[in-house]
């Protein structure tokens, strides 16, 4: 009875030492990522302005790789994040493809430049004026979605150039369970850059920076979080009925995942 008493009345106390370090966590974290971001913009501001646009492309793109991947080694150090990427490694060297994410995550994009040291990405443009990712977006050339028609074309542009576009099809962070509502753009890409498109299927056993959480919203670390290797698509021909088939895909993909079941739980604004 004395024992139970004594067990009962230590919990209280474990739990809101959890609750502490997990918050520690997130924002010592998020503190590094801010730091490996603005140091990167320094550097990347004024060889924007000075190199030729191969140079700072291979540059820029390795950079970010490099700064991201210190950023992931630091969350699997500190025991905040299992991380599964691997299957992206066999990625590297390949021809020019279109990598189409679920998105389920704010860090989905972070995580995925982590393992290749070549990806065009597709941001939004206020990404693209910001302080820690905007100076080494553009060093980098990365894409800016603010005109569907520039984005597309300067998409086609890097994929004939033998790059590697990372696209995520939703457009943002999953609204709904097992995936949000596609975007066309990406049929529209591939079509016109005779390229196909290559699903990779990330699943996470947590909402962590999901659509239904703040940034700020306290994670239960460890969060373990998988990509894997998907279905590769021919270049579409029927725009419509590719996007169709492709949302059947991620929702046969998803069934059962932990995402599934997160986001059928929260609610998404």
């Amino acid at each position: 009875m004395n024992e139970a008493r004594a067990v009962g009345a230590t919990t209280p106390f474990k739990t809101a030492r959890r609750v502490l370090v997990d918050y520690a966590t997130l924002y010592v974290s998020l503190l590094l990522l801010a730091l490996i971001c603005v140091s990167w913009s320094l550097i990347a501001l004024p060889l924007y302005l000075l190199l030729p646009r191969r140079p700072a492309i291979a540059l820029g793109r390795y950079g970010i790789m490099t700064g991201f991947r210190l950023y992931g080694h630091w969350l699997t150090l500190i025991g905040a994040f299992r991380l599964d990427l691997s299957d992206i490694d066999s990625l590297r060297g390949g021809p020019a493809v279109i990598l189409a994410p679920n998105h389920p995550s704010l860090i989905d994009a972070i995580l995925i430049l982590t393992r290749h040291p070549n990806l065009a990405c597709v941001m939004k443009s206020e990404l693209m004026d910001n302080i820690l990712f905007g100076p080494g977006a553009r060093l980098a050339r990365y894409i800016n979605n603010s005109s569907t028609l520039r984005m597309v074309r300067e998409a086609v542009a890097d994929l004939k150039n033998g790059g590697t576009l990372l696209l995520f099809p939703e457009g943002t962070r999953s609204v709904r369970a097992p995936v949000g509502e596609l975007k066309k753009s990406i049929a529209v890409i591939a079509r016109q850059a005779q390229v196909p498109v290559q699903t990779l299927i990330i699943d996470v056993d947590h909402p962590f920076l999901s659509k239904a959480r703040g940034l700020w919203a306290r994670a239960s670390f460890p969060v373990t979080y998988r990509v894997r290797l998907g279905r590769r698509f021919d270049p579409p021909e029927d725009v419509d009925a590719f996007m169709a088939e492709l949302e059947r895909y991620y929702r046969s993909e998803l069934q059962g995942s932990w995402v599934m079941q997160w986001l059928g739980r929260a609610p998404c604004e």
